[in-house]
């Protein structure tokens, strides 16, 4: 598969990145080894080979999801910024 400079372009701006003109071609070629490499793990012959998920039978442990109250939230906060009604405030990071 052939990637196009206006899909890479399309991409780019998909994904909030400012490509300049002259990188334009190495970003085509890195892309490109990407898709080459996919298309070879694709092709890989997985037939007879065991499911399996991991290299080991070990799995995720989880602890519960409690909630626990914080007798002394002035001290957990003393070091915030900036706090709203006992909670630490943190600017917006989705656009």
């Amino acid at each position: 598969m052939q990637v196009s400079k206006e899909e890479l372009l399309h991409i780019a701006n998909l994904a909030c990145l400012e490509i300049e003109e002259n990188e334009v071609e190495k970003y085509l070629l890195n892309l490109q080894d990407i898709l080459n490499f996919a298309n070879i793990v694709n092709k890989a012959d997985v037939d007879g080979l065991d499911i399996t998920i991991g290299s080991n039978e070990a799995h995720n442990i989880f602890r519960k999801d409690e909630v626990k109250i914080f007798k002394d939230t002035e001290s957990l906060l003393q070091n915030a910024e900036e706090k709203e009604q006992n909670m630490f405030k943190i600017p917006k990071v989705i656009n």
